[in-house]
């Protein structure tokens, strides 16, 4: 199990991102994170801003992400993990497009305590502590559903399969 983890485990370094950056073209780059709802929120920086994302001194307004901070310590900091760069592979490839998650930071440089990443961190070090290795994985469930003529989403769904049924059995198999 520990070989398929480390196979899996791919560390980009700050370095790494900005080769990729120049090499593919990638001029914006969305720096995501979700608010305590689990609501993915971003902002776009075009790529000559990286050294501020990367050096902590990209502000926001907390108090504008439900949950996050009263308009009293509204300032916020946004940090991009390297790791989890990615090229969006559906964007046009002039003028590229990118990604990364971010941890939420005071303006002090402290992890901010209301930022799911930072609860996150603080879950696995405290199961660490205790001698537990804590293993996490997402199982991605969706629906396909059927749209009216002006493309909205209906209540009918593709879906006619169950659990564990063969493929073909709905239109989900060319999804």
């Amino acid at each position: 199990m520990k070989e398929i983890r480390e196979a899996i485990t791919i560390s980009t370094s700050t370095e790494d991102v900005y080769s990729l950056v120049k090499e593919r073209g990638i001029e914006f780059i969305r720096l995501q994170f979700t608010d305590i709802f689990g609501i993915m929120k971003s902002m776009t920086i075009m790529s000559d801003e990286l050294d501020k994302a990367f050096a902590g001194e990209l502000m926001f307004d907390g108090s504008s992400i439900d949950g996050f901070a009263r308009i009293e310590e509204s300032d916020q900091c946004v940090v991009p993990d390297p790791a989890t760069f990615e090229v969006m592979p559906w964007r046009p490839r002039e003028e590229g497009v990118a990604r990364m998650i971010c941890d939420i930071y005071t303006p002090d440089g402290k992890p901010f305590a209301g930022c799911p990443r930072q609860a996150l961190k603080r879950a696995i070090k405290e199961a660490e502590d205790m001698g537990y290795t804590l293993n996490i994985g997402p199982e991605g469930e969706f629906f396909l559903f059927y749209t009216d003529e002006k493309g909205h989403p209906t209540f009918d769904i593709h879906d006619t399969a169950g659990y564990f049924d063969l493929a073909p059995v709905d239109m989900g198999e060319d999804a």
